[in-house]
């Protein structure tokens, strides 16, 4: 008890500035409007200076790996295997196979670009399944090394900014292709990033693109799980020796699994499901607020501008691959 006492107010002060940082950036965004995600990394950002101070090391640490753990396995509670159901299985064949297609051509396009593997992986898991979310996910079984959280932050500032992109480009898009609200709602959902895009997009178009849109997000979130679990399990015999003690199976996906079985089953109250909903953003929230940060504008400089443009390639990739999927099921 005492050691984890110490341990806890020892992490406070590098929790409080993360958790500081996304209230500031809720704020902004409500008021300005943009990506939260975005303004969290940038705000981050320029608290830098703080990771040499050992005071808000530990916490920093703990709000970038724990507390976004936390965020990923509470993202069970927006998914029910009924609506799954209701959108038929052409639909959900196609946001599963788009998703799969897009993680083997993104990480073939990764290396023919000179990425490592994991950044290919990385970049190709956020396009295909929700962005931000997905990128922390997978980074958090990943190997780790010393441009691991570099990269990690790379690809979440990349992908929410091309999310950002395609919730203007996107509503155009199927406008000019003809789409009714339906087919606009599945090609919405299975081709922007971001939840919080997918929203805005379709509800640009019609209440009905709206709730198709999202619905169809929520299947691509739940392809979160296996794919993490695949790349953990292909990736634990080339991790240290003590990273390779933990579980194949970590614990948040286990979270995520039964929280998505209770909230199918009614189990979840809707007071209980409106008060953790939001909790699951704060925790992404404040853990993008501490991986930014632990990063230096000087580290991404130095990258390059490979892993942007293979992300823009995974990212039409996507699109193509969904705009002929819709022509063969309509």
């Amino acid at each position: 008890m005492t050691r984890a006492i110490d341990t806890a107010r020892a992490a406070m002060p590098g929790l409080l500035l993360s958790a500081t940082i996304a209230l500031a950036v809720r704020f902004v965004s409500d008021r300005l409007g943009g990506p939260a995600m975005l303004y969290a990394l940038l705000f981050g950002m320029a608290f830098n200076f703080l990771t040499e101070d050992e005071r808000f090391a530990s916490g920093i640490r703990f709000a970038s790996r724990h507390i976004l753990r936390i965020g990923v396995a509470l993202l069970g509670l927006r998914i029910t295997m009924g609506e799954v159901m209701e959108l038929g299985w052409p639909v959900v064949a196609l946001i599963v196979v788009s998703v799969v297609a897009t993680i083997l051509f993104g990480g073939l396009i990764g290396r023919a670009f000179g990425l490592k593997g994991g950044q290919s992986v990385l970049s190709a898991g956020a396009v295909a399944i929700c962005g931000a979310s997905a990128a922390l996910a997978i980074a958090s079984v990943l190997p780790t090394h010393k441009d691991h959280e570099r990269n990690t932050i790379l690809t979440v500032a990349g992908v929410t900014a091309l999310s950002t992109v395609a919730m203007v480009v996107y509503p155009v898009l199927v406008t000019f292709l003809h789409y009714d609200n339906s087919t606009a709602g599945v090609f919405l959902g299975a081709t922007i990033h971001d939840v919080a895009q997918v929203v805005g997009a379709g509800y640009i178009i019609s209440d009905q693109t709206g709730e198709i849109s999202t619905l169809v997000k929520l299947i691509r979130v739940a392809c979160l799980v296996p794919v993490v679990v695949a790349i953990s399990l292909i990736t634990h015999r080339h991790r240290s020796p003590e990273a390779g003690k933990a579980p194949l199976l970590p614990w948040f996906l286990v979270a995520f699994v039964v929280l998505v079985i209770v909230n199918s089953l009614g189990w979840v109250s809707g007071e209980a499901h409106n008060m953790l909903t939001p909790v699951s953003s704060w925790c992404l929230l404040t853990a993008v607020a501490a991986l930014g940060v632990k990063t230096s504008l000087k580290a991404l400089a130095d990258v390059g501008p490979a892993p942007v443009t293979v992300m823009v390639v995974q990212t039409v990739f996507l699109a193509a691959f969904v705009i002929g999927g819709v022509a063969l099921i309509r």
